[in-house]
C-alpha cells in the first residue's frame, strides 16, 4: 500500500523551500547568494525580524527530505533488485546533476554571479570555454542535494550486500523514547564530515538521515508511534526551537556552529518527527490536487531557484525603490511560475526531461 502522506510532505517541503530562498535571496545574517538585507547599514540584528522564517525552516526541511528519500528507498527495493535501484537513482539523480548542469546550469550561473558582482573580479582575458565552465559550476545551486542523495544511495547498494537485513530487524523493536533519542545519533553525525568550504554538502548529518529513513522510519509501526505522540513532539520542537532561535538569530543559520548546536539538531530532529507523525494521522490521502502537487515537486525544486535569483536580479538593480512586502511577493511568484513553467515546458521535450529531470526515455 502506498504511503501517500509522505507524497504529501515531499511536496510540501518543496514548497517551503521555494519559500525559504525568497526571505534567503534578502537575508540579513549574513549567508551569500543575493543583494542581501533591504537596509545594508542598519546595525541591529533584528532589522529584518522576518528572517525568522529561514531559523524555522532551515534546521530540518533538506534533513526531512533525505530522511523520506531512504523511507521511499526502502519501500522501492522491497520490490526490486539493487541493480534496478542503483540504475533508476543513477538516471533520477546523477543524470540532471552532472548532464543536466551542462545545459541548464551555466544560465543559472550566470545570474548567480551577476548577482555576487562575480564578472567584475574575473580577468578580461579569460577564455570562453574556461568562463562557460565557472559559470556552468556556479550554476549547480540547488542540485547539490541529488548529488549527495545519488551518493547515499550508491552506498546503500554496496551495504545491503553485507548487513543483509539485520539492522532494519533490529529497529522493529525500538520503543518510542528510544526513536526520540536517535536524535543524538543524528548530533553526533552533524559534528563530522562536512565540507569546509561549500557548507551545504554535510555529508555526516545528511547520510544520517537517509539511513535512518532506511532503516527505522520505513518501518509504519514506528511512524505509527510517532502519530500517537505528535502533541508531545510538537510541544517539544517549540521548546527548542525558542532558545535556538533566541540563541542564534542575527547569525549565519547555515553555517557551523549554529547549524550543528545541539539546540538547532535538536529542534530539527523534534520538528521532522512531529511532521511524520502528524502527516501519517492526518494527511495519508491523495485527491486531484495533491496528485498535481506530487507530479510536479520535483520539477519545480530542479527550476525555481532561477525565477527567484533572476527577480532578484532585476529588482537589485532596476526597481530599488519598490515596497519590501511587493519585492518578497514578486520574488516568490516568480519561483513558483519559472518552476512549474520551466517544468511544463521540459517533461514535454524528449532529451531534455531525460537530461534534466531523469525521466525515462520513451521507446
Amino acid at each position: 500500500m502506498r504511503r501517500r502522506y509522505l507524497d504529501n510532505i515531499r511536496f510540501s517541503v518543496v514548497i517551503l523551500v521555494v519559500i525559504y530562498h525568497v526571505f534567503y535571496m534578502y537575508n540579513a545574517e549574513g549567508v551569500e547568494g543575493g543583494p542581501g538585507p533591504f537596509w545594508a547599514n542598519e546595525p541591529s540584528k533584528y532589522s529584518q525580524p522576518w528572517d525568522v522564517v529561514q531559523y524555522l525552516l532551515y534546521p530540518w526541511f533538506m534533513m526531512i527530505l533525505f530522511l523520506i528519500s531512504g523511507i521511499s528507498s526502502r519501500l522501492y527495493l522491497d520490490g526490486r533488485s539493487e541493480k534496478e535501484y542503483l540504475k533508476s537513482r543513477t538516471r533520477k539523480l546523477l543524470v540532471p546533476s552532472t548532464v543536466g548542469v551542462l545545459f541548464f546550469g551555466w544560465i543559472q550561473g550566470w545570474v548567480n554571479m551577476s548577482l555576487l558582482g562575480v564578472f567584475e573580479k574575473i580577468p578580461a582575458e579569460t577564455p570562453k570555454p574556461m568562463m562557460f565552465l565557472i559559470m556552468t559550476l556556479s550554476g549547480t545551486g540547488v542540485l547539490w542535494f541529488l548529488h549527495l542523495l545519488w551518493l547515499f544511495s550508491l552506498t546503500l547498494y554496496f551495504l545491503r550486500k553485507f548487513e543483509k537485513g539485520k539492522l532494519y530487524r533490529l529497529a522493529g523493536k525500538l520503543p518510542f523514547l528510544g526513536v526520540v533519542s536517535l536524535g543524538v545519533v543524528l548530533w553526533l553525525f552533524a559534528q563530522v564530515l562536512n565540507a569546509p568550504v561549500i557548507i551545504c554538502y554535510r555529508f555526516g548529518v545528511y547520510g544520517a538521515a537517509f539511513f535512518l529513513g532506511y532503516y527505522v522510519f520505513a518501518r509504519q509501526e514506528i511512524v505509527d508511534k510517532l502519530s500517537r505522540y505528535w502533541t508531545t513532539l510538537a510541544v517539544a520542537c517549540v521548546a527548542f526551537f525558542i532558545p535556538y532561535c533566541n540563541e542564534y538569530f542575527g547569525e549565519n543559520f547555515a553555517a557551523d556552529p549554529a547549524f550543528i548546536s545541539p539546540l538547532s539538531v535538536g529542534f530539527a530532529w523534534l520538528a521532522i518527527l512531529t511532521i511524520l507523525g502528524v502527516s501519517n494521522k492526518y494527511f495519508n490521502f491523495e485527491n486531484a490536487v495533491t496528485t498535481w502537487l506530487k507530479n510536479r515537486s520535483f520539477g519545480l525544486y530542479v527550476f525555481h531557484y532561477l525565477g527567484i535569483s533572476a527577480l532578484a536580479l532585476v529588482a537589485s538593480r532596476c526597481c530599488a525603490n519598490l515596497p519590501v512586502i511587493l519585492v518578497y511577493v514578486l520574488t516568490g511568484a516568480a519561483g513558483f511560475a519559472v518552476g512549474y513553467g520551466l517544468n511544463a515546458i521540459v517533461s514535454r521535450t524528449p532529451f531534455l526531461r531525460w537530461a534534466l529531470l531523469g525521466v525515462k526515455a520513451e521507446k
